[in-house]
């Protein structure tokens, strides 16, 4: 699959809230992410399918998702992007907020091999 394609099955599954189903069929077991900044307890960056999993979990278990949306892919070589919005309630805070996040995510051999994040804090 082209990183288009990948794009466009990542982002269909997001949508539907289905991000862990994303990640299993999608990235490589040597996946890296990269966050912009350090989770509570955790590295800014995370290797191996795993960790990413686990990351992703941490977050759906710490936050109170209200909604969300999520547009692109924007599609260059063998990369694309992903511009996401959540409304949500982190749980350590009780403040509802609105996160507007962009991933980009390189492919290589039909598989997400690197996500990285960028926000504001």
């Amino acid at each position: 699959m082209t990183a288009m394609e990948i794009g466009k099955e990542v982002a269909a599954l997001c949508k539907q809230g289905k991000n862990q189903d994303a990640i299993d069929r999608f990235y490589a077991p040597n996946v890296v992410s990269i966050e912009a900044c350090a989770m509570p307890g955790m590295e800014r960056t995370q290797k191996g399918i795993q960790a990413i999993k686990d990351k992703n979990q941490w977050w759906v278990d710490n936050h109170e998702i209200h909604g969300g949306s999520v547009d692109g892919p924007y599609p260059h070589d063998d990369r694309f992007i992903l511009h996401f919005k959540y409304d949500v309630t982190p749980k350590q805070t009780g403040q509802r907020i609105t996160l507007d996040e962009t991933g980009l995510y390189t492919v290589q051999n039909g598989k997400v091999v690197k996500e990285e994040f960028f926000y504001s804090m």
